[in-house]
């Protein structure tokens, strides 16, 4: 019986030592591979295209396809995000984090309300604007947004006066102001209505910001859009319809194409849900750099696409302004730090890989040569340029 007995514990103890072993562990990490399906790269590539699109596509719309109705496009980008958010928050996972924010009527009003008015203000100039200026020089001027954002909060009281961030932006501001002495086309209505897009976002993204220091009040941007989205179609609408529909005809919507104001709202509204998966995916580091350089290829699409001339002024004031807005973001020790970690990485990639290291260097030669080269043919070949764009269909010919 003791033998027995000791048979039955030895055993007790074996089926209870089974948990502890690693046996669930591969099932675990098999389970894991879907959250990251995709490479980061893949959803930083998303959202550079779908932002510059969407930046190519309302300036398309509004100066090359004459829908000068700034106001009434922005109405409709917002109804259709309204739309398409209510129907996610239905079917989808992706608005999910609205339930953890404490929303009473008092709250819409008092906080979403006021942020929803100068959400609005700033698309409206931001539409406006590209009746007036190319989209190179806009790019250029919007360089000064985090100026703005931090005399916002300061004015705000969100942060005392720091005079050596002052001197750092500083940077940005004297950048831009070469690049706006060097811009060939300058419309001044143009020039004000940017500026003052760029006065009502930056005071938004401290109002924000200032809302969701609160932990019960966190939103990501798709969550953001849910709440805001209506209030801005309203207040917009309303404004549109004293300034824009008495002038507004179905012609003009004929003209421009049912459709392509359809795929323009679902490109806009694609963009504000790949910002979440680029948030959740990357780094702050990621993203400003990505900034930076979707707005470099954004001066070079307007370049080649509809011939804006962009002088070696505005280059060289540009490029103190990308300059100084990434030393602002990041700082000088982080460019260090991050700098070197590059080299190190680029240093054994090369040990391990130096034929296609190489390769990407031949690469990247040639395609800011052709760069270069395609950004300078309208000055010295515009009769190839015209050839080749009545090749395409001349879908994009147009001056600006």
């Amino acid at each position: 019986m003791s033998s027995d007995g000791e048979k039955v514990r030895t055993s007790g103890e074996v089926s209870r030592a089974e948990p502890t072993l690693p046996t669930v562990n591969p099932a675990v990490e098999k389970r894991e591979p879907p959250k990251a399906a995709f490479h980061p790269a893949l959803y930083v590539t998303v959202w550079i295209t779908l932002s510059s699109s969407v930046i190519l596509f309302n300036k398309h719309i509004l100066d090359y396809a004459e829908f000068r109705f700034p106001i009434i496009l922005t109405t409709w980008h917002l109804a259709f995000a309204t739309f398409m958010t209510q129907i996610l928050a239905r079917t989808t996972t992706l608005l999910d984090g609205r339930k953890t924010v404490k929303m009473t009527g008092r709250v819409y009003l008092r906080a979403i309300v006021p942020i929803g008015l100068f959400f609005s203000l700033s698309l409206i100039c931001g539409n406006v604007t590209y009746l007036y200026l190319s989209v190179a020089f806009i790019q250029m001027l919007k360089a000064t947004t985090p100026v703005a954002v931090l005399f916002a909060t300061w004015g705000m009281g969100m942060a005392p006066v720091n005079l050596k961030v002052l001197m750092n932006v500083s940077i940005i501001v004297v950048g831009v102001i070469i690049a706006s002495f060097g811009e060939i086309r300058f419309v001044l209505i143009g020039f004000l209505f940017q500026l003052g897009g760029i006065v009502f976002e930056a005071t938004r993204l401290v109002m924000v910001q200032r809302l969701l220091s609160s932990a019960e009040f966190k939103m990501d941007p798709l969550v953001s859009l849910y709440y805001f989205a209506p209030v801005c179609a309203v207040m917009n609408g309303v404004t549109a319809l004293f300034i824009e529909v008495p002038n507004v005809t179905m012609d003009h919507v004929y003209r421009v194409g049912v459709w392509t104001l359809l795929l323009n709202a679902v490109v806009a509204f694609l963009l504000n849900v790949s910002v979440v998966f680029l948030i959740g995916k990357t780094s702050s580091l990621v993203m400003t750099l990505c900034g930076v350089l979707k707005d470099i290829l954004l001066v070079v699409a307007s370049m080649m696409i509809w011939n804006t001339p962009v002088t070696g002024l505005q280059f060289f004031g540009y490029s103190i302004a990308l300059i100084g807005l990434v030393y602002y973001k990041l700082g000088g020790d982080k460019i260090k730090e991050y700098a070197g970690h590059a080299n190190r990485a680029w240093a054994e990639y090369g040990a391990q890989r130096p034929t296609q290291r190489k390769a990407i260097i031949l690469g990247a030669g040639l395609l800011i040569f052709f760069l270069l080269i395609g950004s300078m043919a309208p000055s010295y070949a515009p009769d190839s340029v015209a050839q080749v764009k009545g090749m395409l269909g001349g879908a994009t010919a147009g001056t600006a």
